[in-house]
Order: C-alpha cells, then structure tokens, then sequence
C-alpha cells in the first residue's frame, strides 16, 4: 500500500498526531492518544486502533491488556490535516484505564475538577498486578 496518504498529514516534531477516539453509535467522545505512522498504519490493516504511547516509547494496541479492543469503523481527518478522528466500537464497554467508560469523567465546577461518572470495572480486576 502506496504511502502517499500518510504524508498529506501534519505531524508534529516528534512524528506525532492527536486521535480522538468516538463512539461510532452515540458520538460520545471516548479518549484522545497520540498516533504515529506506524500506529496508523496499523489500525489501517488491523481494523483496531493502535496508539503511541508516549509513556512506554512502543506502540499500544489498544486493549492488549484489559481486552477493551476498539474496532475501527472509519477513520477521518480534520481539515488541518493535524487530527485523526476514529470512529469506532468499544468492546468490553470501557475505554479508560480507570474502568470507566471514557476518560473525558471530571468536569470543571467552579474553581475545582469534579469525578462525574462512574468505575464500571475496579483497574485491578482489569489489570491485574499493575498497581
């Protein structure tokens, strides 16, 4: 496959775009991550998403741990060129590392964050001998 798509992106210094992961049925924003080539070349042949994490310097397949795999049901790009958008299925119902179903569950009230949605699954049952 010709890779003259990839180029028409804007990465960054770092070889680097934000994606926003969204629920391909609600909308609702799930998670943001960084993707590199690599990365979207393989959520491209895989039909799930695959990150660069930032932290562990590798390429993340999301969900080769907890199982919460996202199934890629269209990819976009925004009219930057800066920004990948996914849409897609979330198995297992959770997105975020802390067991709730997004990571967007802290919301600004007055001067200070708020936890507004719920642990649908405790991180230790989800990865176990992580903590």
């Amino acid at each position: 496959m010709s890779g003259d798509w990839l180029d028409q992106l804007a990465w960054d210094s770092r070889g680097l775009v934000p994606a926003i992961a969204q629920d391909e049925q609600s909308g609702e924003v799930l998670m943001m991550a960084w993707m590199n080539r690599d990365a979207l070349e393989q959520t491209l042949a895989r039909g799930e998403a695959v990150y660069w994490s930032r932290s562990r310097q590798r390429l993340w397949h999301k969900g080769e741990t907890s199982g919460h795999v996202q199934v890629v049901a269209d990819i976009r790009l925004d009219c930057d060129g800066d920004t990948i958008l996914l849409k897609v299925h979330q198995k297992g119902g959770m997105a975020c590392h802390t067991g709730r179903a997004h990571c967007f569950y802290q919301q600004l009230k007055g001067d200070s964050w708020q936890t507004v949605e719920p642990v649908l699954k405790d991180p230790d049952e989800i990865y176990p001998g992580m903590s």
